[in-house]
């Protein structure tokens, strides 16, 4: 028997961030999705992917919200892997807590991956702004060319 999600609620940290409450890293923005650096990033180019309509994560997100988002992502996933030269790019995507979901608002994380050089674990400590700021030049420069 399965059971439904808890309800989305407003006052996550994406929805604040979406609502200019909280500052980020902004790669792009359009009617769509927001696009930001994450803050504790698991490997250099390590950014999001918010959808700006309302659902806690893909088991209560709309299939049009699903199908305008996942080009955007694919556009940030190419702009980063060459930003950084990274030799792949992971897609993220958790579904509720005992899936490692911890901020409850649909988003896509964007990872450049490098050969032999193992991920940093997710939430477990900040990287200078400076740095943030410096990755998210990079990746912007990308975008700039599509």
């Amino acid at each position: 028997m399965t059971t439904a999600s808890p309800a989305y609620e407003g006052d996550n940290v994406f929805a604040k961030i979406l609502k200019g409450e909280i500052p980020s890293e902004k790669l792009f923005e359009d009617a769509v999705a927001l696009a930001i650096m994450d803050v504790m990033p698991q490997s250099k180019g390590h950014c999001l992917v918010i959808p700006k309509a309302p659902s806690r994560n893909i088991l209560d997100a709309s299939d049009a919200t699903l199908q305008a988002v996942m080009p955007r992502v694919a556009r940030l996933a190419r702009a980063a892997k060459a930003a950084f030269a990274a030799d792949g790019v992971r897609v993220a995507q958790f579904n509720e807590e005992p899936a490692g979901q911890t901020v409850f608002h649909l988003h896509f994380h964007v990872i450049p991956i490098y050969a032999g050089v193992e991920l940093k674990r997710h939430a477990f400590g900040e990287v200078p702004m400076e740095t943030i700021r410096e990755h998210a030049e990079a990746i912007r420069r990308e975008l700039a060319k599509t």
